[in-house]
Order: structure tokens, then sequence, then C-alpha cells
């Protein structure tokens, strides 16, 4: 892997932001659950899709705090327009566990 400058790491906009809705995403290729995610004032609720089953429920995301990168442009999932990427990391077995803050924090902050 090649190194990068941290001119290149601050063009990557990492934020927190906190689940405010969760669907099931039936339509998905591989399951998957839909979110809104709510970034304070200055980014509002954005929208993503997220393949994060195998530990996730929904229900257990609603108010939990996530981290992701808000400065993709959307992509198109199936029916549904994902606006933000949001981050994890596999586990043994290859499930994805969420990336977020270990206490709470103010939503729309940027990572740094």
């Amino acid at each position: 892997m090649s190194g990068i400058t941290f001119d290149d790491f601050l063009k990557v906009d990492i934020r927190v932001g906190t689940v405010v809705k969760a669907e099931p995403f039936p339509e998905a290729r591989k399951p998957a659950i839909k979110l809104w995610v709510d970034f304070g004032d200055d980014l509002g609720v954005k929208k993503t899709s997220a393949q994060i089953t195998d530990h996730y429920t929904p229900e257990t995301l609603i108010g939990r705090q996530v981290m992701a990168v808000v400065n993709f442009p959307p992509r198109q999932i199936g029916p549904f327009m994902s606006e933000v990427l949001v981050l994890g990391v596999p586990d043994a077995q290859g499930g994805i566990v969420l990336l977020a803050p270990d206490q709470e924090v103010p939503r729309g902050g940027r990572m740094h």
C-alpha cells in the first residue's frame, strides 16, 4: 500500500452522527440495513446502506453514534440512494463492527 500525505488525509471528511432511523433493506444483494444518520445542523440527516446485519438489527441502531465519510458523491444501491459511507471493521468471522466514539460527542464533529 502506498503512503499518502497529511493533505490527502484531510480531504477525507469523517464525521460523527447519530442513527435516527433504521430499516431492513431486503432489496439489497447482500443483507443490509438502511440508515438515516443525523450529522447536526450543518449537514443534517443523510442516508446510507450498510452490510452490518451480523451484529446489528434496525432496532438496536437507533440512537447509536457512528463514524462516516460524508464527502463521497451519492451512490445508487438498488432502489436506494446512499449519501455517506458508515465506517466499520470486520471481526474474526468477517461481520462488520461499526466504528464509533467511546464517549458521547456532539453530532457533526469531524475526526482529527
